[in-house]
């Protein structure tokens, strides 16, 4: 058995659609015994060339990728928190004493 992988009409690799045939077997259309390589994020087949290429615009890449600026945010409060609890603790201790 041969791992074959799907494509659509507009030759984007479709994701969960493999699927296995006897080494004997033709390759049905819409599918390619060629693999696409892994760090695609939107993966297009070159019948001719029999390759995989990115067809994903920067824009939907970005638009995949985390927001850094809230972990930033995020890291920014802690730190004020851990500062101002610092500051209440010390005033604590000096109208205690």
């Amino acid at each position: 058995m041969k791992p074959i992988y799907k494509y659509d009409e507009q030759k984007i690799y479709v994701l969960g659609a493999d699927e296995k045939i006897s080494e004997d077997e033709d390759i049905p259309a819409g599918f390619t015994d060629v693999q696409p390589q892994e760090g695609l994020f939107l993966p297009k087949y070159n019948e001719d060339k029999r390759t995989w290429s990115e067809a994903a615009t920067q824009e939907y890449i970005d638009s995949l990728q985390p927001d850094s600026s809230s972990a930033d945010d995020v890291t920014m409060l802690k730190k004020q928190v851990a500062l101002l609890t610092f500051q209440v603790s010390q005033l604590q201790k000096g109208g205690a004493s």
